[in-house]
């Protein structure tokens, strides 16, 4: 009897470590799943603000500089 408590000891002994092992990997892959989407909202962040400032450069282009469609000459082509 002794020795199927032993065995069975061990084997729940096994399947915790077995378990612990996974849940400290988990929680590593977690922890770093976590740090690149922190990566990526700051990177998306930027991507917005440099959008931002380019519409707005576009809407100060002064429409004198650029012709209006039915002015503009055709490319070379036609």
């Amino acid at each position: 009897m002794a020795n199927t408590d032993t065995n069975t000891t061990e084997k729940l002994l096994e399947r915790m470590d077995e378990l612990e092992t996974r849940l400290a990997f988990q929680d590593e892959l977690i922890n770093t799943l976590s740090d690149q989407v922190a990566q990526q909202e700051l990177n998306i962040r930027k991507l917005w603000e440099a959008k931002q400032h380019l519409k707005k450069q576009l809407s100060e282009i002064s429409p004198s500089n650029i012709k209006p469609e039915h002015e503009e000459s055709p490319p070379p082509h036609y």
